[in-house]
């Protein structure tokens, strides 16, 4: 996980009354809408594609599809960004990545949200095409160019490869600095 091994100790340490405080800080009304996130997050003048990553992040903890996240599901997004098993972690992947919400995940999906990615943390070390090809040569076997849950869960937990490159692209220990910190300066 890079630099922030002892920022997410800190993190895992706090206690619950800690992450209320800092939750009704931000959000004295007890709940997260979507421009408060990006408020949060200070991301402003991204472009679309990025825009479109957070929004599909922030609907993917919307657990309930009320249009607000509130604490239990701020708690429960961050548990499973910080703790969360391998297969929950893939299956929050998954969803993330299948943007129609069809139930498959093909290369033009994984390459937007590859790129709003790169886009919001200014990391271009791997060109997303690059890293959409090895994943869909490693994980669709079948050749069909999407892939289900199933088959991107098997396939990505058969390939540490995949893993790693999944694990450094979805690392959100920044973002979730900031929210621990505070909204960034």
């Amino acid at each position: 996980m890079g630099n922030h091994g002892s920022n997410l100790d800190e993190i895992l340490a706090e206690d619950m009354h800690h992450w209320y405080n800092m939750f009704m800080r931000e959000s004295p009304s007890g709940l997260i809408t979507l421009f408060e996130l990006k408020a949060i997050l200070n991301l402003k003048g991204m472009n679309e594609n990025a825009s479109s990553y957070v929004d599909q992040v922030f609907f993917t903890f919307d657990m309930d599809g009320d249009g607000y996240i509130d604490f239990v599901e701020y708690i429960a997004a961050i548990s499973l960004l910080l703790k969360g098993e391998i297969n929950q972690k893939l299956k929050w992947y998954f969803k993330l990545f299948d943007q129609d919400g069809n139930g498959k995940i093909d290369k033009d999906e994984l390459e937007t949200i590859f790129s709003a990615i790169q886009d919001i943390t200014r990391n271009r070390d791997i060109d997303p095409e690059e890293i959409v090809s090895l994943i869909f040569e490693r994980i669709d076997v079948k050749g069909e160019g999407e892939m289900t849950l199933e088959e991107f869960i098997e396939g990505a937990k058969d390939h540490e490869d995949i893993m790693e490159i999944l694990r450094n692209l979805m690392d959100l220990t920044p973002v979730l600095v900031i929210i621990v910190e505070g909204r960034a300066a």
